[in-house]
């Protein structure tokens, strides 16, 4: 392969920008080597001459690299993600000030499994248009969870029994960044939530919102759910699981326009989400034989309640997931099913809403 680190054996549609060097003759058997190499001055390159050299090359600017092979149909780059600490902006009348969140924990059972890291955002973003508003706070700790960290999760997030050996998150400095603190946004907020409330009740008092679940990414051309394949879709990589830097990521993906709602991004739909109260649908005493078709239709059984489940987005959803149920569930049979509101300050909590029951 020649010099040129985009040769033609690589990329054949690139032009070809560096020349390869001349073989080097063969030196006759038994040749000497001569006791000092003779050096002509046409030959010697100044570091000025170099520089000048390297920067008439596109090919050696990365960006120019870039640049060209995401303008080629067959190639798509991917970039490091930006971390973004100060978005300037011009004064805004509406304001609301918004927490990103992420936690690593033990394990996933809120009941039994402790915080070993957790990392936030404080930032104001325009209350109209989703956009953030000057600088960014950033919390990032560790914490000692009293026993040895699963090897699993070591594996996962590379946190190390000595890394949070003595650590203990500072409680002063959290309550200072909650307070005033209109909106708590996590991806899958279910999870995080829990285990933030058992570690500081402050939390309780605020209104959650979560990226996973308040945002149909289906609808908007996303075939996954997961931040990692959300921010891949936008050209960005990133070191995944670990807490500030899933924060960073959540934070540039809510920012970005919405593939098919161009004028929204998705920091001002969770903002809209966050004064809808949740509605999540129980499919009380459903046909066994009606598993497979729940299912598919998005359900989840709750096995401690022995349930079909969904989460539903307005009143009308409710209105056309009932008249599924009744139809493609219970055969237009008598059927009454139960229905669970909350508000923002208690979804995704492990705390429940007001449950109504509804005849079919």
């Amino acid at each position: 392969m020649s010099s040129d680190f985009l040769s033609a054996d690589l990329f054949p549609e690139l032009p070809k920008v560096l020349v390869p060097p001349p073989p080097r003759k063969r030196k006759p058997a038994g040749a000497k080597a001569p006791a000092k190499p003779s050096v002509n001055p046409s030959q010697v390159v100044t570091l000025a001459n170099a520089a000048t050299h390297l920067s008439a090359n596109p090919w050696t600017d990365p960006q120019a690299c870039a640049s060209v092979l995401d303008a080629h149909p067959d190639y798509r780059v991917l970039r490091r993600l930006p971390v973004r600490l100060d978005w300037g902006g011009a004064p805004s009348a509406g304001r609301t000030c918004v927490l990103i969140l992420d936690t690593e924990t033990t394990g996933l059972d809120q009941s039994k499994e402790k915080i070993i890291e957790l990392a936030m955002l404080r930032l104001e973003v325009d209350s109209a248009t989703g956009v953030p508003l000057g600088a960014v706070q950033v919390f990032d700790e560790l914490e000692d969870p009293g026993r040895a960290i699963p090897k699993e999760v070591v594996a996962l997030t590379g946190i190390t029994d000595a890394d949070v050996q003595g650590k203990r998150l500072d409680e002063a400095r959290i309550a200072s960044m909650l307070e005033g603190v209109d909106v708590v946004i996590a991806h899958n907020a279910a999870f995080d939530r829990p285990f933030c409330e058992a570690r500081i009740p402050q939390f309780r008092d605020l209104a959650w919102a979560c990226s996973f679940a308040d945002i149909d990414w289906k609808a908007q051309g996303r075939n996954s759910r997961k931040l990692e394949a959300l921010a891949l879709e936008l050209g960005w990589f990133y070191d995944a699981h670990r807490a500030e830097m899933d924060c960073h990521a959540l934070l540039a993906v809510l920012c970005a326009p919405l593939p098919k709602a161009h004028e929204r991004n998705g920091l001002s739909t969770l903002l809209a989400a966050a004064l809808k109260p949740a509605l999540r649908l129980y499919a009380t005493h459903a046909p066994f034989d009606s598993k497979d078709l729940l299912k598919a239709r998005g359900y989840r059984w709750n096995a401690e309640q022995k349930v079909w489940t969904t989460r539903l987005a307005d009143e009308a959803a409710l209105e056309g997931e009932c008249e599924w149920l009744k139809t493609e569930v219970y055969g237009g049979r008598h059927a009454v099913v139960a229905i669970e509101q909350s508000d923002a300050r208690a979804k995704y909590s492990s705390r429940g809403g007001r449950m109504v029951q509804r005849q079919l």
